[in-house]
Parts: structure tokens; C-alpha cells; sequence
């Protein structure tokens, strides 16, 4: 779309187009199937950007996306908005922080919570130094408020969260910071999942290799919220 002819601001433009490439992305990988998921993105001023209910994440145009405010109600009557916005709101409400969420349904990190192995296990240097772990909620009616509050302690403490026997939710101050939690989400679990196939369990770090490796935290630069250092979901 040329700018000049958008009806929309140079920030809404910028991140339509955004939840359609990060859309497609997730279809690509595999993180979402058919209607599954939904994304979003809170602008500047407050409104937020959401993909529609009932659509193929993989194959969205930018005049496809919902447009509602903090209380889901649509703000330029456009799509309906996915039927888990509570989701987004939740996430929002808790953490002024977060400007894009990623829901989606990674295999390996939802079957991960339906054989109820616990994915905060500090096993993985990389994630204990950067996530400390990914917490699961409790299991919840997708859908409904239900879902949203299933979530609403976890969320204020942790950038990622896997809804049991469901799906995920990362969290960043923009649309690529959340797909890449996504990323690391499936990509741990994979991991996990392999490791306990092949010893029939897992077993995690020494206490002293996990001091060590948050203590290289401040080393590394690296200040985003750790669910072992916070004690989040734990």
C-alpha cells in the first residue's frame, strides 16, 4: 500500500503490516494451524491493533486486522476482533511495559504441559540466563474470562507463559521481541522433549551451576524479567 493513499497513521501502517508478517511467520513454522492464535500490538495511543476472529494467521491483509480499546470494544468498526482478546487485555493491564503479544500453539511446548513436565526446570544455560524458565497456567475454557485470569499472576512477572494443554503467550516491547520468545519457547521444549524421551526423565543444574549462570546476567547486560530470579510461578 502506498503511505500516501493509507488511511491509517505512519505507526498503525507500520504495524499492520507487522502482525501480517509475523502471521505469516508463525503459519511457516508451524506455530499455528488453520484459525489457531492471534497477535497484537498496543500503538502509542493505547488503541490496539488485533488479528481477526476466525482468520488464517498465515494469509491476513492489513485492513483484516481488529482495531479496539482497553476494553475490547472496536474503535473504528472494522473485524471483529479474536474471540481471546482477553488474553491481550490481561497481558496489558498488568504490564505497561509490553507493547506486542504473541499467542500461539507450539507442539512441543503444548505437549509438554499435557505430559505435565515442568518447563521452569533450570536445564538450558541460555534460557536460565535470559527467560529462567516458562511457566504453565492452569488448564482454562479458551475463549472465555476464565482464560484471561488463568494467566494474570503469571503474566505480571514473566515475558512467556504456556496455557495448559493449550498454547502460548510471550510478551515484548515490540511485535519481533514477542515472536522471538516464541521461538526460544518451542525450541526449549523440543529440547526437554527429546532429552526426556531418551533418559525417561530430566534432571536439572546443580544449584551452584544455576548461581553462576544468573550471576552472568549483569556481565551479559541482559536486565528482562527472570522467572528464577523473581521466583515467578514458582
Amino acid at each position: 500500500m502506498n503511505p500516501s493513499s493509507s488511511p491509517w497513521s505512519e505507526e498503525e501502517t507500520r504495524q499492520r503490516n507487522a502482525l501480517c508478517k509475523i502471521g505469516e511467520l508463525c503459519y511457516s513454522r508451524n506455530y499455528i494451524a488453520a484459525a489457531d492464535g492471534n497477535l497484537s500490538v498496543r500503538l502509542a495511543d493505547g488503541d490496539i491493533l488485533v488479528t481477526p476472529t476466525g482468520a488464517m494467521k498465515g494469509f491476513l491483509q492489513p485492513h483484516q486486522i481488529a482495531k479496539v480499546d482497553m476494553t475490547g470494544a472496536s474503535v473504528d468498526g472494522g473485524p471483529k476482533a479474536s474471540s481471546e482478546i482477553g488474553i491481550h487485555l490481561v497481558c496489558y493491564e498488568q504490564r505497561a511495559d509490553v507493547r506486542a503479544i504473541v499467542h500461539a500453539h507450539p507442539p512441543h511446548a503444548v505437549a509438554m504441559t499435557i505430559a505435565d513436565i515442568d518447563m521452569q526446570l533450570p536445564i538450558i544455560p541460555e534460557i536460565i540466563v535470559t527467560l529462567g524458565g516458562i511457566p504453565t497456567a492452569p488448564i482454562a475454557t479458551p475463549g472465555t474470562h476464565e482464560l484471561a485470569d488463568s494467566i494474570r499472576d503469571i503474566v505480571s512477572c514473566s515475558d512467556t507463559v504456556i496455557m495448559k494443554n493449550h498454547g502460548s503467550v510471550t510478551m515484548g516491547p515490540h511485535l519481533m521481541d514477542a515472536y522471538k520468545k516464541l521461538d526460544m519457547v518451542e525450541h526449549t521444549a523440543r529440547i526437554l522433549w527429546l532429552a526426556h524421551c531418551a533418559r525417561g526423565g530430566l534432571e536439572p543444574l546443580p544449584e551452584e551451576n544455576v548461581r553462576k549462570l544468573l550471576a552472568s546476567r549483569k556481565m551479559l547486560g541482559i536486565d528482562q524479567l527472570n522467572t528464577l530470579e523473581n521466583r515467578c510461578g514458582l
